[in-house]
């Protein structure tokens, strides 16, 4: 960060402060909004493990950097911030820390602090609690003062998104990619169902869910001209760079791409959709996907179709902020006595035990810790007028539930975002339940789970958008 100094640094520092509070206070036209934008280094040091799987890796740099990126929206009365960090997932207790320092230093309540991850799968891992962090390398010193570190890292992106507010103009738009995403879940001509079964796999009959070819862009330009913002949302799993140095995948490609058009000045923050089954993987192609250049090649293309949708963009017609949350018990999966004999048998077996083996072992073991106590989901709505809204759920969420809200939602473009205030894990839809694999596997929530996120989700997207005034003509 620079500094001011020298013989005139304190009136400098006086007047910077001075201009930056009247530009935040500027009287706004009707069509205006106070837009920050901020981005916060996160790099882990060397040696700390990096998460994504289910054996430790230990980071030996760094290939592209890891960010905090923070938005703050201020309509003169409600002020809230929308953060994306490039990790996998962002622990609950991280978020409680986060927001009570956002609170102090900005005013933000959390109800209007959304704070989400983009998944990627070449991050550090970070300490949790949970029974798979031991063979992540979780548990580490590194990790316990990264994790440490990072409500601060957070809350330091919202307060410098949040003294960078100045009048601008919000429009939205969306364009439909579908040959980036697929729904990596199969029928098989054996009647099974397969999980990634592997490229130009002949026992392959069809996907068997859809994806969500949807990317919506949110678009924020100073009152000057000059670009600050260009919000991305779009469900695919960003497992693509690989290798030991850490990076932000496919979304930072993304950035990357948008800046050589934008500008370098101009913050672009991605945030997940509902991509707990979907992944980037084209199983009717032959050619190898992944490293570096696949993630350059998917943010490529994920930004050709931003750059399109800036040419149908409409501006927000009524600019309201309104966010309100809501805490969701979801109940357990089943975990049965013979579950737990077995799950600490392969636990003690390590990585002699099969993949398969070691993730219903750790979900058991997960299960059996919390003694019967429901998973505490939280359900965030953001929303701008009856034109946007956001909705955060805290886990991997199925695409056919992301999908359900969306077509649900009486507003014109609805964000879904998932791993949002923490992470419950893996949140199959209701079907997948009875066909097993990976996922449900994984899950810690009962069947059924999603679907009540859902109907939260849309219950309170009908009352906020009760609340909104319709639009003059």
């Amino acid at each position: 960060m620079s500094s001011v100094s020298g013989r005139f640094g304190k009136a400098a520092a006086i007047a910077l402060c001075t201009i930056g509070w009247l530009l935040a206070t500027a009287t706004l036209r009707a069509d205006e909004i106070r837009v920050g934008a901020a981005a916060v280094e996160i790099n882990p040091p060397n040696g700390i493990s990096m998460a994504g799987y289910y054996h430790p890796r230990g980071c030996q740099g760094v290939l592209d950097d890891l960010l905090v990126k923070a938005t703050v929206l201020d309509d003169g009365q409600t002020v809230v911030a929308l953060v994306v960090c490039d990790l996998i997932s962002v622990p609950r207790d991280v978020v409680v820390k986060a927001r009570e320092i956002i609170l102090q230093k900005v005013g933000i309540s959390g109800a209007a602090v959304m704070i989400s991850a983009t998944h990627t799968h070449t991050g550090p891992s970070l300490t949790r609690g949970a029974a798979r962090s031991g063979p992540d390398g979780g548990p580490g010193d590194l990790s316990r003062e990264y994790t440490q570190k990072l409500p601060e890292w957070i809350a330091q992106a919202v307060a410098e998104a949040h003294a960078a507010r100045v009048p601008a103009r919000v429009s939205f738009g969306r364009e439909s990619q579908s040959r980036l995403a697929f729904n990596r879940r199969f029928w098989m001509r054996d009647g099974t169902v397969g999980w990634n079964p592997g490229k130009l796999n002949p026992k392959i009959i069809r996907p068997i869910g859809p994806i969500d070819p949807q990317v919506a862009v949110v678009y924020a330009v100073a009152a000057d001209g000059k670009p600050l913002l260009t919000y991305v949302n779009y469900a695919m799993h960003p497992d693509t760079t690989g290798g030991l140095l850490t990076s932000a995948d496919y979304p930072g490609a993304l950035a990357r791409r948008l800046a050589e058009y934008r500008g370098p000045e101009m913050t672009t923050i991605f945030a997940n959709g509902a991509c707990g089954d979907i992944n980037h993987l084209n199983v009717q192609w032959a050619e190898r996907q992944q490293g570096p250049q696949e993630a350059n090649r998917l943010g490529t293309i994920l930004s050709a179709a931003v750059l399109q949708a800036y040419m149908d963009l409409q501006p927000v017609r009524a600019i309201r902020l309104d966010a309100c949350s809501q805490v969701v018990e979801l109940p357990l999966a089943e975990a049965t006595e013979e579950d737990l004999r077995q799950a600490q048998q392969i636990a003690a077996r390590g990585g002699e035990a099969t993949f398969m083996e070691r993730v219903q072992a750790y979900k058991v073991l997960d299960l059996v810790a919390r003694k019967g106590e429901p998973l505490e989901a939280e359900v965030q709505v953001v929303t701008l007028g009856r034109d946007l809204a956001w909705v955060g759920l805290p886990g991997e969420i199925f695409v056919a539930l992301g999908l359900s809200i969306k077509a649900a939602s009486p507003f014109g473009q609805t964000h879904v975002v998932e791993l949002a205030n923490g992470s419950v894990g893996y949140v199959p839809s209701r079907s997948a339940y009875a066909e097993g694999q990976y996922e449900v596997v994984s899950a810690r929530c009962a069947e059924g789970s999603g679907e009540m996120l859902v109907a939260a989700a849309v219950r309170m997207l009908g009352e906020m958008y009760g609340k909104t005034e319709p639009e003059s003509p």
